[in-house]
């Protein structure tokens, strides 16, 4: 396949190892170099920083797939960028800064190609000087008196928010938003106190920070918003985060298994490695948020809210054995949670804990026929390159572990789904393979770059490992690889898609090494830059709408802050011609029936309408915004939450004739917990009435509900 820089080695593997990652370089410096006379100094770019903007402008509208060309617009996206990074919730620029920074507006796409970094100085010297100036108030407010018997409320929602006219009206915000945290930490155990105590030295640490940017910072991060107006994954890396990309790449690191990014000055939980000691926890997961990390079972907890991001992943990485204590505020509790605490032992992440893995499930139809349908889970499209390079026989690889389920599976099966719920993806190669075992030769996704030219990736391999029934479940999390897979079993007819819409990321990235291209000894970093498309061999892109189910079930994961369609700046959807391939049609003719049988069935199954009930609740939580500052109030939600917590596993300890929970008692969760996985299920049962819909004379039987 050929790629506009062909002398690099494109990532095909779509983030295949996402161990601990940086989404978004942070800004701040070390803890450790801190300052204690927070003393504003003005920074400014070097020369170098000059030439590598004018080079890093040059990639980007020359050899990024959207062509963009270096104008006025794409100069109003990456003010907004650059604005919302320093300042996403609005709470330190006033009006009158932003006004100032208005004609930037128009300028900085012409600053950019001239290596002139002198406005992104200027607008990040302005936001330390009222970062500093906001912290002295924070400080003055910290000294005053709380009440938590006002009735008042919260917009924790600033992002569209109006930029303060006056410091007037950031010190009433800063009020209600300090009134929030101290209550978040009261609910959490702690006495005001300790509270306030721990929040002064919070702010203090950020300023300390803040005030040790290096004039390297400031460029990382303004190169980051001149990427990030192209697509979301595109971006720069300093010398030090493109340590870290490289980091994750391998599978042998030493870890906990998480992808974070910064979120608001708060350490966000985006994904989670399978089989990594977080994943195996069962007691993190995406959307929550890290503000506290503490080393062994005996040291301090150290407060990380407003460290950046890569500072918070050294803290956490650690040789492997060792243990690492977080302190978690769950996401999806919504902006009422209260901390809890998670003890994880680090591990190397191997491709033995990545494996599918495979279970049977039984039913019965109306004429007692015994039914089995199989569940091969796929967590990732991995494959174990350094092996296969060696020349080891046997190396694993998605492909190879899953055609050795299904022969282990052939003959006790009578259909099958293929779980791919929360795979982010991985090797490219591997989807076109793991595609080739459930169809005949023939072309798997078409991948078109920048110039126009299209290239097919296909399976070359004649016949079929299983061609039953089948299914493949999704859900919104599921991107790259495993939409490229499902895409090609819905338009061959081989299976029916059942889940989410999928996660709709559906470019190719590469990396530039800059060092080359700037021909010095000094590390410049690395670019990874977009550079082409998937698309179906249908022609339509998997980019953006993702892969739309056939049958719908939703998920906990079905949220409008997820997937390529909530990111700023997304490449588009779009279509090109049609490859020729060989699809079936007898699927198409039976997805009407089973979509039927599928609604009367849940409509009266309990524990999926449970499930329905246990979603809705669980969005409402999550997509609150707006919290109460009373203490009652918060008091009374958070009760709430957790006798609805207790009641929904209190309803299968009484089928399973086990001692109900009480207040107070440590809810389980994960796979301590003992909520059927409702999706799975229902999915399995849609197999069966494929089974019963395709098998001569057992089109009138239907399934038997049990539970």
């Amino acid at each position: 396949m050929h790629y506009p820089f062909p002398s690099l080695k494109i990532l095909t593997t779509l983030l295949l190892s996402l161990i601990l990652t940086l989404e978004a370089p942070g800004v701040f410096a070390r803890p450790d170099d801190a300052n204690p006379n927070f003393q504003v100094k003005t920074l400014a770019p070097t020369s170098r920083q000059d030439s590598l903007d004018r080079t890093i402008a040059n990639l980007l509208s020359q050899h990024h797939y959207r062509q963009s060309p270096l104008d006025d617009a794409l100069s109003s996206l990456v003010l907004n960028a650059y604005l919302d990074s320093l300042d996403f919730s609005r709470s330190y620029f006033l009006a009158s800064d932003i006004a100032r920074f208005e004609p930037y507006r128009t300028t900085l796409d012409d600053a950019v190609k001239e290596g002139d970094l002198h406005p992104a100085y200027d607008i990040f010297n302005t936001y330390l000087r009222r970062l500093t100036e906001r912290t002295a108030r924070i400080q003055s407010l910290l000294k005053q008196e709380f009440r938590f018997d006002v009735d008042e409320s919260l917009n924790l929602d600033r992002k569209d928010a109006p930029w303060a006219r006056t410091s007037e009206e950031l010190d009433d915000l800063w009020r209600k938003r300090l009134k929030h945290e101290m209550l978040t930490l009261i609910l959490s155990g702690k006495d005001q106190a300790e509270a306030r105590e721990l929040l002064s030295k919070r702010y203090d640490n950020r300023l300390r920070q803040a005030l040790q940017s290096t004039s390297d910072d400031v460029f990382q991060w303004y190169m980051n918003a001149v990427a990030q107006a192209f697509d979301p994954h595109t971006a720069y890396f300093s010398p030090r985060n493109t340590e870290n990309f490289n980091i994750q790449m391998r599978l042998s690191l030493e870890g906990i298994g998480c992808v974070l990014r910064m979120e608001d000055e708060q350490v966000t939980v985006v994904e989670l490695v399978t089989g990594g000691p977080a994943d195996l926890s069962q007691q993190i997961r995406p959307t929550d948020k890290i503000v506290a990390v503490a080393q062994g079972d005996e040291d301090p907890w150290v407060d990380v809210v407003g460290w950046r991001l890569d500072d918070v992943v050294e803290k956490i990485r650690g040789p492997r054995g060792t243990v690492v204590r977080l302190k978690i505020l769950p996401g999806k509790a919504g902006a009422t949670a209260a901390e809890k605490s998670v003890r994880l032992v680090r591990d190397t992440i191997k491709l033995e804990k990545q494996a599918a893995k495979s279970e049977i499930k039984t039913f019965k139809d109306s004429g007692g026929r015994e039914l089995r349908v199989g569940v091969i889970t796929v967590p990732a499209f991995y494959s174990d390159f350094e092996a296969a390079r060696r020349g080891v026989k046997d190396y694993r690889s998605t492909t190879r572990d899953v055609r050795r389920l299904l022969k282990e599976l052939q003959g006790r099966i009578d259909g099958l789904v293929l779980d791919l719920r929360e795979n982010g993806g991985g090797s490219l190669q591997e989807a076109v393979d793991l595609t080739g075992l459930f169809i005949d030769e023939g072309p798997v996704v078409q991948v078109r770059n920048s110039g126009g030219r299209v290239e097919v990736e296909e399976d070359k391999d004649e016949g079929q490992v299983y061609n039953g029934p089948l299914a493949v479940l999704v859900d919104h999390a599921s991107a790259s690889a495993s939409e490229i897979f499902a895409g090609a079993i819905q338009d061959y007819g081989r299976g029916i898609v059942i889940g989410d819409p999928t996660f709709g990321k559906g470019t190719v990235q590469t990396l530039v090494d800059l060092s080359r291209l700037t021909r010095t000894r000094e590390p410049q970093g690395q670019l990874k830059i977009t550079i082409a498309k998937f698309y179906r061999v249908s022609g339509g892109s998997t980019q953006h709408r993702g892969v739309l189910p056939d049958i719908a079930i939703p998920s906990i994961l079905d949220s409008d802050d997820l997937g390529e369609s909530a990111q700023k700046n997304a490449l588009p959807w779009d279509e090109i011609p049609a490859t020729r391939y060989e699809g079936e049609r007898r699927l198409a003719t039976l997805a009407p029936e089973l979509a039927r049988r599928h609604q009367r069935r849940v409509a009266d199954d309990p524990d999926y309408q449970a499930f329905l009930h246990d979603l809705e609740f669980t969005r409402q939580q999550r997509d609150k915004t707006t919290v109460s500052l009373l203490e009652k109030q918060r008091r009374a939600e958070q009760e709430r939450l957790e006798a609805w917590q207790r009641e929904r596993e209190n309803r299968y300890r009484t089928l399973k004739k086990l001692p109900l929970l009480k207040p107070g008692d440590e809810i389980p969760e994960g796979k301590d917990s003992l909520i059927p996985d409702v999706a799975l299920e229902e999915s399995a049962r849609i197999v069966a009435d494929l089974i019963l819909l395709d098998s001569p004379n057992q089109g009138s039987s239907t399934l038997v509900m049990s539970r």
